[in-house]
């Protein structure tokens, strides 16, 4: 390890490569051949966090407000859930393209650029980046405060952000939401009548660079039909709370 606490055979591999190694030890520890030698001591223990950390990525306009706002509205979650609110520099717009706009703290936390980088210079968000034209970044200790709880947490990020959380944090689980096709993506764009022809256009660009990054998630869901990928991300919650590292944790923690 350097003085910085970084791995120098890790820093300086491309970000496709971190992550397959961080993956490959995932699942080291919850494989059933290994998983007795962990409890054994045969391995190096992992500190299995109380509450579950969940990323959500996809394009833009493909719907993740409203499949997150429908999930946490549901009933039968396996565990207390939160969607944790990003901090952005952007400005308020209406939600999905309707009337309603975006609440300040509920939906967003909405700072100015200023104020964002101060937070950057303090180290107060997990991860950050640049998208559509502005910056987006998740509040570092409100994420590890609500796991220490026992709270699962819902990160709605970028797949930039989404490759960063799974480098800091490989116990997290990425699911991708998509679109039924990107016409449809593109429809679900011009109906928000929020951007331009030429935003549009970036949108639908940057759409076909996420799609790409798919390989590198968990899971991916189909957003065609609200209710079915709300059942399917909650299907995925509940199998993800039988892994066995979690499951151990909980009877740890009720002693």
């Amino acid at each position: 390890m350097s003085n910085d606490g970084t791995n120098p055979s890790v820093v300086g591999m491309p970000w496709q490569r971190r992550y397959k190694r961080l993956e490959t030890r995932r699942r080291r520890y919850t494989d059933p051949v290994t998983l007795p030698l962990l409890i054994s001591g045969g391995l190096e223990p992992v500190t299995v966090p109380a509450g579950m950390l969940i990323v959500v990525s996809g394009p833009s306009a493909v719907g993740k407000d409203t499949v997150l706002d429908a999930l946490l509205s549901a009933s039968h979650l396996p565990h207390p859930t939160q969607k944790c609110v990003t901090t952005t520099t952007r400005a308020p717009r209406p939600k999905d393209g309707g009337l309603e706009m975006e609440q300040d703290g509920v939906d967003y936390n909405f700072v100015s650029p200023v104020q964002f980088n101060e937070m950057v210079a303090r180290d107060e968000l997990l991860e950050y980046a640049p998208v559509h034209d502005y910056f987006y970044g998740t509040p570092r200790q409100w994420v590890l405060d609500r796991r220490a709880q026992g709270v699962d947490v819902i990160l709605k990020i970028d797949v930039q952000g989404g490759m960063i959380v799974k480098n800091k944090m490989p116990d997290a689980v990425l699911i991708f939401l998509q679109p039924p096709s990107l016409p449809e993506l593109e429809r679900r764009l011009r109906g928000r009548r929020t951007e331009d022809d030429d935003q549009i256009a970036l949108r639908l660009l940057n759409a076909r660079k996420e799609l790409a990054q798919r390989p590198f998630y968990d899971y991916a869901v189909v957003n065609d039909a609200l209710g079915e990928a709300v059942d399917v991300i909650r299907s995925i919650l509940l199998a993800e709370h039988c892994r066995i590292p979690r499951q151990v944790r909980r009877e740890s923690d009720r002693g």
